[in-house]
């Protein structure tokens, strides 16, 4: 960018880009306070509105926070690493242990906040996926995730009600190794799994309850389990935080 393609810019855009520049190169540290509204006025001789929309230009991109009557902060980022490969391994969840145990370090808290278990009548999307009749019951387990107190991710599961109705799936707590060491035990163990992933900005639910600062997407990743024969035996359709996580697979060639 020329100097002069760089003084069209509007002043609040050429001020972020100046603090932009200050985070990357370490003047400004993760965790520090950034210069308030009342500094950028100052320092730049402008007016309040313009100091406030470069502050929000660099909440916009993920690279600060604001703290109620405390300022603007640097984030601090401490991605979850979703391990998509090894996260489904059935030596995981055989062994009794979450598949959401392979995502966090053993300094962080990965909690379920918020649960509901319930049975509604599938429709079209839902029933083609579980290769169930339209209309057919499902039983719906609803979550929501939260690490280090914010929330990072919603979790809604499908499965026929039919086949797990009066069974630990169908309750808040399906014990240890989760829904699939579950349903191992009623002789349908998923061996191959089917992940969709794609991104969009969040609707005004998804945003209040994973306390999504404003111009973040999220990702939604549709899982489909199956059993051996080839049969679909749960739909898991998760939408998470993108400033939460990274997504990582790792496979040989």
């Amino acid at each position: 960018m020329t100097d002069q393609d760089s003084a069209r810019r509007p002043k609040y855009q050429r001020i972020a880009d100046e603090l932009r520049t200050a985070i990357r190169s370490g003047v400004f540290a993760p965790g520090a306070r950034l210069p308030g509204e009342n500094d950028l006025m100052a320092t730049y001789e402008v007016a309040r509105m313009t100091a406030r929309q470069a502050l929000s230009v660099l909440r916009n991109e993920g690279l600060a926070d604001s703290r109620k009557g405390a300022g603007v902060f640097v984030r601090v980022f401490r991605p979850l690493r979703r391990r998509g490969i090894p996260r489904l391994s059935g030596d995981r969840w055989g062994n009794g242990r979450s598949v959401w145990s392979a995502d966090v370090q053993d300094d962080r808290d990965l909690v379920v906040d918020q649960i509901e278990v319930g049975e509604t009548r599938a429709g079209e999307r839902i029933a083609g996926a579980l290769n169930l009749a339209p209309g057919a019951p499902v039983c719906v387990r609803r979550r929501r995730f939260v690490l280090d107190a914010k929330p990072v991710l919603l979790s809604v599961s499908y499965l026929s009600a039919e086949l797990v109705r009066g069974t630990p799936v169908a309750e808040p707590d399906t014990g240890p190794g989760g829904t699939y060491a579950r349903l191992t035990e009623l002789g349908h163990r998923p061996v191959r799994f089917r992940e969709e992933i794609r991104c969009r900005m969040p609707t005004a639910e998804e945003t209040d309850r994973l306390a999504l600062e404003a111009g973040t997407p999220v990702v939604l990743i549709g899982r489909t389990a199956f059993t051996r024969p080839g049969v679909a035996v749960e739909l898991n359709e998760m939408t998470l935080d993108s400033s939460a996580y990274v997504l990582e697979y790792d496979f040989d060639a």
